[in-house]
């Protein structure tokens, strides 16, 4: 018959920067599920970091929004034939 591990949390130590972090009792699980063997031996952010070490920065351009006015960040060169929206009017905009 199958048992149930009861997982809790555990506070670990980021290999990379030195900085405590928690895995949590969910993490654990997802991991055991996974069949992953390993603990995680690096925090979120030292993880994303080394993750997106290799990928190019995307360059992102100031526009201003079509809708509220506001500065509005982009990860594409706006032209004139299109409007453009801050992420606030785009999600308001995107649910109607």
């Amino acid at each position: 018959m199958y048992e149930e591990k009861i997982y809790q949390d555990k506070v670990l130590t980021c290999k990379e920067c030195g900085q405590e972090f928690v895995f949590t009792a969910g993490e654990q699980q997802f991991y055991a599920e996974k069949g992953f063997q390993n603990e995680p031996q690096r925090c979120k952010k030292c993880r994303d970091a080394r993750k997106n070490a290799g990928k190019p920065q995307r360059e992102m351009f100031y526009t201003t929004c079509a809708r509220c006015g506001g500065e509005a960040r982009v990860p594409f060169q706006p032209s004139n034939d299109r409007p453009v929206y801050c992420s606030e009017c785009y999600a308001v905009l995107k649910k109607h």
